[in-house]
């Protein structure tokens, strides 16, 4: 990522924070409507649900010009998710519900650029996310073969 595009990303995501909870309800509902395999995996309060998601991105958003300082977080995260069914092939809905909910909260807000900077940022994070779970994954199962 350029450091233009970390701003873009920035600079956008600080105009989601005042409608964070109605980017989550969107980003949900949109994320289940493309893929709705995933949504037995929330068992939980959705509307704790969408904090936990937007503190989230706030830190990851946060930390991208210090990348190195947010990729342990991440690792650890992708293999939480993991513990839940989360699977390589499920990033790719999540990306694109997550570009749709930014583009309806921004609107004429959310220019081309920052959706490319947008999907540079996630694309980067979930290939680390997805590297993650699957290094987990194949340990696990060494461990368990013994």
């Amino acid at each position: 990522m350029t450091p233009n595009q970390i701003d873009l990303v920035q600079s956008s995501f600080a105009k989601v924070v005042p409608i964070r909870e109605t980017a989550a309800e969107l980003f949900y509902g949109r994320l289940f409507e493309i893929a709705p395999d995933v949504k037995p995996m929330f068992r939980g309060e959705m509307k704790e649900q969408g904090r936990k998601l937007m503190m989230t991105l706030g830190i990851v958003v946060n930390g991208l010009k210090d990348l190195q300082s947010i990729l342990p977080a991440a690792e650890t995260l992708a293999v939480k998710h993991n513990s839940y069914g989360v699977k390589p092939e499920h990033y790719t809905p999540v990306g694109e519900a997550l570009i749709w909910t930014l583009a309806q909260g921004l609107g004429k807000d959310f220019t081309s650029e920052a959706r490319d900077a947008w999907v540079a940022a996630y694309t980067t994070l979930s290939g680390v996310m997805i590297a993650a779970s699957c290094r987990n994954t194949v340990s696990g199962e060494h461990s368990h073969g013994g």
